[in-house]
C-alpha cells in the first residue's frame, strides 16, 4: 500500500490536524486547523515534509505514488470549486508555498497565481471584468516562476519593469510612477517582455501547461530547502532534526482586483512590545509577496495603529485620513471579522499569532497562521501576560521564553543625555518604523557583502539597504542593525531582525539610497559609506552622527540601581518570570567571576555561588604583576617565598571582597592554573623595563623566557604541575583564601570556600596538592583562632580523569568539569586555532555546532557523564558541577540536567539564560 504524502483541506473539514506539524510543517497543519474551525480558507493541500525528505535521500527523485496523489487532489480541488486546470473559460489558479515545521520568514520560494497562460489569462480577464487586473497578476506570476523555479535572474524582470514604470510616468507626469499606475496596455507590453525574457535566458518559451508549472513551482520549494539562504538560516538561528519542507498548493484568492481587495499581516499582538494590541498593515489592489518583500509601504489596520504612524512620521491628520487611511476606515466590515478572527484564533492557540490573509473584492479569506515572530521584550511580556489573562499556565509561561533571547534584554539604550543633544541640535534626519529592539550606531555598509568585509576589519556596522533580501543574512547577522527605506513591520528586514533581537528601523520613506553610488540622502544631507549613523529601534528615529548607547531598563533596575523596579514594566514582568523559572529549576546556578564587581553583578542576576574563581586574572593588575615576574624569576625557593609574600595581601583582600559579594553563598576558587610563561614580557622593550624595576639584567629576564617557553604549553607546565614543582605557590593562595574565610567569619557572616586543584589528570596529584593546603589550612586557623568549614576538590578537564573519576573521588570532596579544556583535549582541537576550520566542520555537519560554543554532547559529554557516574559511585553525594562556558548554553545546561549534575556556572551576564534554561530542562 502506498503511503500517504499529501493532506487535503477545503469545504469546511481538513485530513490534517494540529498534532501533525512536523507532517505538515507549521503552515499546512496552522491551515488544516483554520479549515476545521470554520475560518474562510481558500482550499488545497499540502505534501509533507517526508516527500522532501525523501527526495534529497533519492538524489532529488520522488517516491512512488506522489506524482499521482497531487494529480488525484488537483482534480478534487477542481470538483470542490467547479474549475480545471488548465481550462481555457474556467481556469483553476492556485499559489505554491512552502512551510517547514519551524517557521523561516522569507527563507524559501512562494509562487503566486500559477495556472495562467496566454489563453487563461484571457478567460481570467472576462470572468472578472479586469483586464488589468489579469494581466498584472500574469506578469507577476513570470516573474516568480521565472525566477524560483528556473533561475532567470530576479533583476533582468526588475529592470524591464523600471522601464515600463518610466513610460508610464512620462505619460501621468509623475517624477516616479508605481507598479499600479501601469495600464493595461503597459502591462501587456511588459508581459511579453518577460516572456522575451524568459526565452532569451532559457533558450525555451515560458510554458503553458499548468502541469509542468506546477512541477517546476513544487520542485523549486522542495530545492530552497537546502539554498544557501535558507541552510544560513537554520545555522544561525539552531534549527536541526526537521525532515524538510512541506509544500501547500491552495487555490488563488486575488488582492489586486482593486481598491475593493488587498492583501495584508496581522499580529494578534505587537511584536516588538507584546502589548495586547491588534496590529497589523495592508496593501489595497496588491498581492502578499508585496508587503513581505516590502516593494511598498503599507498603511495600518487599526485607526489608533494609523494615527501612532502618522505621528511618528510627521502626517497631519487631515493627510493621513485622505491618503494613509486605516482598514478599520476604510473597509469597516472586514476589518470587525478580521477582529473576531484574530481573538478566535488567539484563544484556540492561546499563543500570539501571525497572520497573512486577502480581500477579494470585498471578501475576507486567511491564508496562513503561525506563531509570531516577537522580540525578547514581548516574549516576555505575552508570555507573563498571557498567564495573567489566564490564556496559559506559568510552566507554559516559562517555556515559551527562548533562554538565548534573553541577553537582547540587556540591549543597550541611547545615552539620555546624549540623545537629547541630537535632538537638540537636529541630528534627527527622519523617523522610520520601530522593528526591531534595542539602539545601535554605526558606520554605514550598502550591501551585506560589504557589511561583512567591514565588521572583519572590526569596524562596527550599520546595514542600510533600500530593502532586505534573504540573500542579505549574513550582512544582518553581523551588523549592529539594520535601517531599510521600504517596507513594514512585516517585511523581511523586519521580520528577521525581530528573529535575531537586532536594532531595526524599517520603511523610512524619506531615505533616498542610491546602493551603487554609495550614497544616502535625507532631507538636503548626503551621507556615505562608512559614515556613522545612529538608529533606535524602540522609537523609530534615525540620527546624522554617532550616539553613544547606555545599559537598558533591566540592567538599570537589577544592577545599577538607577531605576525603581516600579517604574519598569519590562523589569517587573521580567522579574515575575525568572521567580517561576527558579521555583521550576532543579539546577543550581553558579557564575565564574574573579572580581568583586562581577561577583555582584552576578548575585543581582540571580546566581547562587562562585563556580570558578581564576586566581590568575588578578596577578596581571599593574601592581601586582611585578612580584609576580619577581617570583617566577627568583633562582630559589627563599626568593620566590618572599615574592610570594608580596602577593599574598593583594589575593587575601580580594577573597574578602569577592566573599562579601557572594553573602555566604558558597565560593569555589581554582588554584593558579597557566603556564608561567604568560606573565613574562617578550618584547624587549618590557623586558627592559621589568629588568630595571627588578635589578636585574635583561639577559636574565631573556633566558627565563626561553627556559619557560613551550611546545604545547596547553599540555605542559601548569595546573597542579606548578604546584607539585613549587609548593610555595599552593600554600600561599591557600593561606590567602583562608585568611579571607576567617576574616569574614569573625565579621559575624558564614562563608564556605571551595579550594580546586586544577588539571588533575593522576590522584596521585590531588594528593599531594590537598596535603599542602589541608597543612597550610591547619597553620592559618590554628593563628587566627577559627573553626572554619571547607572543601578541597578539582577540575575534571583531564580525559583521563574522567575515566578514573572513582579514585579521585577518593580524595575529591566535589567535582567541577572544566568542559573548555575538556573539549580541547578530548577533541584534540585547540581553541586559539580551530577557528580556522571549526566553522566549515559546522557547515559540513560533520559538528552540529561549534563544540567551544555548545557540548559535543556524544563525546566530550559522554567524559562528563561518565566522570559522574564513577565519582558517585565512590561517593553519593559528591557535588559536581561544570564552570566552562557551556554553563551558559542551553542545550548544554539541559544536558547537565538529564545526567544529574548540581549546577552549573557561566558568566554573570548568562546567569539568566542557565536560569531559564534549568527550568525549561526540569520541565521537559
Amino acid at each position: 500500500m502506498t503511503a500517504k504524502f499529501v493532506y487535503f483541506f477545503g469545504g469546511g473539514s481538513a485530513e490534517g490536524k494540529g498534532t501533525d506539524k512536523q507532517l505538515l510543517g507549521g503552515k499546512g497543519v496552522n491551515l488544516a486547523e483554520m479549515t476545521n474551525v470554520g475560518l474562510p480558507v481558500p482550499p488545497g493541500f499540502t505534501i509533507t515534509t517526508e516527500v522532501c525528505n525523501l527526495y534529497y535521500k533519492n538524489n532529488l527523485k520522488y517516491p512512488d505514488g506522489v506524482a499521482d496523489q497531487v494529480k488525484e487532489h488537483i482534480i478534487r480541488l477542481e470538483n470542490l470549486l467547479g474549475r480545471k486546470f488548465g481550462d481555457p473559460l474556467k481556469p483553476l489558479l492556485v499559489s505554491v508555498r512552502s512551510g517547514a515545521a519551524v517557521s523561516m520568514p522569507g527563507m524559501m520560494d512562494t509562487i503566486l497565481n500559477l495556472g495562467l497562460n496566454s489563453q487563461t489569462v484571457d478567460s481570467l480577464a472576462k470572468e472578472t471584468g479586469n483586464r488589468r487586473f489579469a494581466l498584472d497578476s500574469y506578469r507577476r506570476f513570470i516573474q516568480m516562476f521565472g525566477d524560483v523555479a528556473m533561475g532567470v535572474p530576479h533583476k533582468m524582470f526588475e529592470i524591464a519593469l523600471d522601464h515600463r514604470k518610466e513610460q508610464a510616468a512620462k505619460r501621468l507626469g509623475l517624477e516616479e510612477a508605481k507598479d499600479t499606475d501601469l495600464n493595461e496596455e503597459e502591462l501587456a507590453a511588459l508581459v511579453q517582455d518577460y516572456k522575451r525574457i524568459y526565452q532569451k535566458e532559457k533558450g525555451s518559451a515560458f510554458p503553458e501547461d499548468p502541469y509542468i508549472q506546477l512541477w517546476g513551482a513544487i520542485n523549486a520549494v522542495f530545492g530552497s530547502w537546502n539554498n544557501p539562504r535558507a541552510i544560513t538560516y537554520r545555522r544561525l538561528n539552531d534549527i536541526q532534526g526537521l525532515l524538510g519542507t512541506a509544500v501547500n498548493v491552495q487555490s488563488m484568492v486575488f488582492g489586486n482586483m482593486g481598491n475593493a481587495s488587498a492583501t495584508g499581516v496581522c499580529f494578534t499582538r505587537d511584536p516588538s512590545s507584546g502589548e495586547n494590541i491588534f496590529y497589523g498593515e495592508y496593501l489595497i489592489n496588491a498581492q502578499g509577496e508585496d508587503v513581505v518583500a516590502g516593494i511598498r509601504t503599507p498603511q495600518q489596520i487599526t485607526l489608533h495603529g494609523s494615527r501612532t504612524w502618522a505621528k511618528n512620521n510627521g502626517v497631519l491628520e487631515e493627510n493621513r485620513k485622505k491618503e494613509f487611511p486605516s482598514m478599520e476606515e476604510t473597509m469597516p466590515e472586514v476589518y470587525r471579522e478580521l477582529v473576531d478572527i484574530r481573538n478566535r484564533l488567539e484563544k484556540h492557540f492561546k499563543e500570539m499569532q501571525d497572520m497573512e490573509f486577502t480581500i477579494q473584492n470585498g471578501q475576507l479569506f486567511m491564508l496562513q497562521t503561525r506563531t509570531g515572530k516577537r522580540t525578547a521584550f514581548a516574549e516576555i511580556r505575552i508570555a507573563v501576560e498571557m498567564v495573567e489573562e489566564g490564556l496559559i499556565d506559568e510552566k507554559t509561561a516559562v517555556k515559551r521564553v527562548n533562554p538565548n533571547n534573553l541577553p537582547s534584554l540587556l540591549a543597550p539604550i541611547f545615552d539620555g543625555g546624549e540623545l537629547t543633544k541630537a535632538i537638540q541640535e537636529g541630528r534627527v534626519l527622519t523617523t522610520g518604523l520601530n522593528a526591531g529592539p534595542g539602539a545601535a550606531a554605526g558606520k554605514i555598509a550598502f550591501t551585506a557583502e560589504k557589511a561583512v568585509e567591514m565588521a572583519k576589519k572590526g569596524e562596527k556596522v550599520l546595514l542600510v539597504r533600500v530593502e532586505t533580501s534573504p540573500e542579505d543574512i549574513e550582512g544582518m547577522h553581523i551588523s549592529q542593525g539594520i535601517l531599510t527605506a521600504r517596507g513594514g513591520m512585516t517585511s523581511h528586514a523586519a521580520v528577521v531582525a525581530r528573529g535575531m533581537n537586532k536594532a531595526c528601523v524599517a520603511g523610512a520613506g524619506e531615505l533616498k539610497i542610491q546602493e551603487e553610488k554609495g550614497i544616502l540622502s535625507v532631507k538636503g544631507q548626503e551621507f556615505h559609506e562608512g559614515d556613522w549613523l545612529s538608529i533606535d529601534g524602540f522609537t523609530g528615529k534615525i540620527f546624522a552622527g554617532k550616539i553613544t548607547t547606555q545599559p537598558s531598563e533591566i540592567e538599570q533596575v537589577f544592577i545599577n540601581g538607577t531605576m525603581p523596579l516600579t517604574q519598569s514594566k519590562l523589569a517587573s514582568q521580567y522579574a515575575r518570570l525568572m521567580g517561576w523559572a527558579d521555583s521550576f529549576r532543579k539546577l543550581k546556578v553558579r557564575t565564574n567571576a574573579d572580581t568583586p564587581h562581577d561577583s555582584a553583578v552576578a548575585v543581582k542576576y540571580g546566581a547562587e555561588g562562585i563556580g570558578l574563581c581564576r586566581t590568575e586574572h588578578m596577578f596581571f593588575a599593574p601592581d601586582r604583576i611585578l612580584a609576580m615576574r619577581e617570583m617566577i624569576l627568583a633562582g630559589t625557593e627563599s626568593d620566590r617565598r618572599h615574592a610570594l609574600d608580596k602577593l599574598l595581601p593583594f589575593q587575601r583582600e580580594d577573597f574578602i571582597g569577592i566573599f562579601k559579594a557572594m553573602e555566604g553563598k558558597p565560593v569555589t576558587i581554582r588554584l593558579l592554573d597557566p603556564p608561567l610563561h604568560e606573565f613574562l614580557p617578550h618584547d624587549e622593550k618590557n623586558q627592559t623595563e621589568v629588568a630595571k624595576s627588578l635589578g636585574i639584567t635583561s639577559d636574565e629576564i631573556k633566558n627565563k623566557v626561553e627556559e619557560l617557553n613551550e611546545f604545547n604549553p596547553m599540555l605542559g607546565h601548569r595546573g597542579c604541575r606548578l604546584g607539585i614543582s613549587y609548593p610555595e605557590i599552593t600554600e600561599m593562595q591557600t593561606r590567602a583564601i583562608i585568611e579571607a574565610a576567617c576574616a569574614i567569619q569573625k565579621s559575624g557572616k558564614q562563608i564556605l570556600p571551595e579550594i580546586m586543584v586544577p588539571l588533575v589528570g593522576n590522584v596521585k596529584e590531588l594528593i599531594h596538592q590537598k596535603a599542602v593546603i589541608m597543612k597550610t589550612a591547619e597553620i592559618v586557623l590554628k593563628e587566627q583562632g577559627v573553626q572554619l568549614d571547607f572543601l578541597v576538590g578539582t577540575m575534571i578537564e583531564v580525559p583521563r580523569a574522567a575515566i578514573t573519576a572513582d579514585k579521585i573521588a577518593e580524595v575529591a570532596e566535589f567535582f567541577s568539569f572544566g568542559t573548555n579544556d575538556l573539549t580541547q583535549m578530548g577533541c584534540g582541537f585547540s581553541r586559539d586555532d580551530s577557528g580556522r576550520f571549526l566553522p566549515m566542520y559546522v557547515e559540513q555537519g560533520i559538528y552540529e555546532k561549534d563544540p567551544f560554543v555548545a557540548l559535543d554532547q556524544e563525546g566530550v559529554g559522554e567524559f562528563v557523564r561518565i566522570g559522574t557516574t564513577r565519582g558517585r559511585t565512590t561517593k553519593p553525594n559528591l557535588k559536581i558541577g561544570i564552570c566552562g562556558e557551556h554553563g551558559g548554553e542551553p542545550s548544554s545546561v539541559e544536558f547537565c540536567h538529564r545526567i544529574g549534575l548540581d549546577y552549573v556556572s557561566c558568566s554573570p551576564y548568562r546567569v539568566p539564560v542557565a536560569r531559564l534554561a534549568a527550568a525549561q530542562a526540569s520541565l521537559r
